[in-house]
């Protein structure tokens, strides 16, 4: 059985919010609502600053909290450790939503289930990256088997100076990596001098 994962070189990222555009746009996401965000960290005072880009998405957790709660079973992860949500078993109860750590869900406006990354299960079935790796510039992005030592994210995360998962303490044990990172899970990231920026329909 595989773990797929993603990991994003932090280091490479410039903000230029190519994957979320790619990702509402391979996966017809609704207006108004995203399944990627990108948090902006700026610390310091000018002129000293520091600042980073960090995209955020479902995690497609080991240990995904959001499956359990799931009264009708909807929310399930599949042979290759992808958290996917079926629309048709789903009622829209929101369990899912509350129990995701990282706020990563929403309810679709119209199908009215739960609605969020899926790392672009479709894609990878075909042998694809997911969009938002084929299409960052910067090949910030990283995606595979965790288990296959030749893959890409392996490859990434061994190359990498530092490797960060986002709230380990939750136990969730995230299959999206941090590589690189100077802010995640530090105090940078607390709301005092954090601004988030989330890039959704028309703006």
């Amino acid at each position: 059985m595989a773990r797929l994962a993603m990991a994003i070189d932090l280091e490479r990222c410039i903000g230029c919010q190519a994957c979320i555009v790619a990702c509402k746009t391979e996966n017809e996401v609704p207006l108004g609502h995203y399944r990627l965000r990108m948090r902006t960290t700026v610390v310091g005072a000018f002129p000293n600053l520091q600042g980073e880009f960090r995209l955020e998405q479902c995690f497609h957790c080991e240990n995904a909290p959001c499956v359990p709660v799931c009264p009708t079973g909807a929310t399930y992860k599949n042979d290759a450790g992808i958290v996917l949500v079926d629309p048709a078993k789903c009622t829209g109860c929101k369990a899912c939503v509350t129990a995701c750590p990282y706020s990563m869900r929403f309810i679709h406006p119209e199908g009215g289930y739960t609605d969020k990354c899926t790392f672009c299960e479709h894609r990878v079935r075909e042998g694809q990256m997911p969009a938002c790796v084929e299409t960052c510039p910067t090949g910030a992005r990283a995606f595979g088997d965790l288990d296959e030592p030749n893959s890409y994210v392996r490859a990434a995360l061994v190359a990498a100076k530092r490797s960060d998962v986002w709230k380990p303490e939750t136990g969730a044990r995230p299959k999206l990596f941090y590589l690189n990172s100077k802010f995640t899970n530090t105090a940078a990231e607390d709301g005092k001098v954090s601004v988030v920026s989330e890039l959704k329909a028309g703006e």
